[in-house]
């Protein structure tokens, strides 16, 4: 092999390199020293897809993890079954992230926006929840915009994100709600249960967040329109009045069922 002929100076130069990489070194570390803490895996704040002349957007509201996924997922079934399945699955055996993504869907002529999220007092309290508020935003819409908010059910992660510092955040919209849904959160009876009990803190969000909004706001029937294209579908079970929605455009269909699978397993 030829080496190409240096000159003095580039030799000199080279040396001197050479003596002042370790210094470098010393100022910016090894990459051993600089290394942290793993992240995990992104979480995307958003994602959009088109549904014929729709437009579909998911925005993410919470990211906590928690102990599980059983006895929330597989409650019927012994955890040790549970757990051999996330085995399998290549998951997790003892945590889960459970998904809180409220969906504006873009007809062309209206936004609709399906749930809101946990808001100030949801389930999941602030900073690990709460954040379609601020996530609207980098999504592309403002809560000014959104013509219609409808609600799959009425358990706090749903409704909590209605009232933001004591106001309507969606103050244009008009609403929607099953009224199964409506009237069973409405009872007294839903008081009963302890403070501590999901049912308690969902009816004491309900009458502060949902039933100021009455006026505005449509009870729908299983069958029911919201507008064309977004159509109800009973899914009593998960809440006595639990509607799924069915939507359609040029052929192309979606399912928003708001808590029908908590697990991609």
């Amino acid at each position: 092999m030829l080496l190409p002929h240096l000159s003095r100076r580039q030799v000199l130069a080279s040396a001197a390199s050479l003596v002042a990489a370790p210094a470098m070194a010393g100022l910016f570390g090894s990459a051993a020293q600089g290394a942290g803490m793993p992240l995990g895996p992104s979480m995307p704040t958003h994602y959009r897809f088109k549904l014929g002349r729709f437009e579909v957007t998911n925005i993410l509201d919470a990211g906590p993890v928690l102990d599980g996924p059983w006895p929330i997922v597989g409650q019927d079934r012994p955890p040790t079954e549970v757990e051999e399945l996330m085995r399998q699955s290549l998951l997790p055996e003892r945590k889960f992230r459970p998904g809180f993504t409220p969906t504006i869907v873009n007809t062309g002529k209206e936004l609709v926006l399906f749930d809101t999220g946990n808001g100030e007092n949801g389930f999941v309290p602030r900073p690990n929840g709460g954040w379609l508020a601020n996530l609207l935003g980098p999504a592309g819409f403002a809560p000014e915009q959104i013509d219609v908010v409808v609600l799959t059910h009425a358990h706090a992660d749903h409704i909590g994100g209605l009232i933001e510092g004591g106001r309507p955040l969606f103050p244009n919209a008009r609403y929607a709600i099953g009224d199964v849904e409506f009237n069973f959160w409405s009872s007294e009876d839903r008081l009963a249960a302890p403070p501590s009990d999901n049912e308690y803190v969902s009816a004491k969000l309900f009458g502060r967040n949902v039933v100021p909004l009455a006026e505005r706001t449509s009870f729908i029937k299983p069958g029911g329109d919201v507008v064309p294209g977004i159509r109800a579908v009973e899914a009593y079970g998960h809440t006595p009045g639990h509607l799924a929605f069915h939507i359609e455009s040029e052929g192309k269909q979606l399912l928003v069922w708001g808590d029908c699978a908590h697990h991609e397993v």
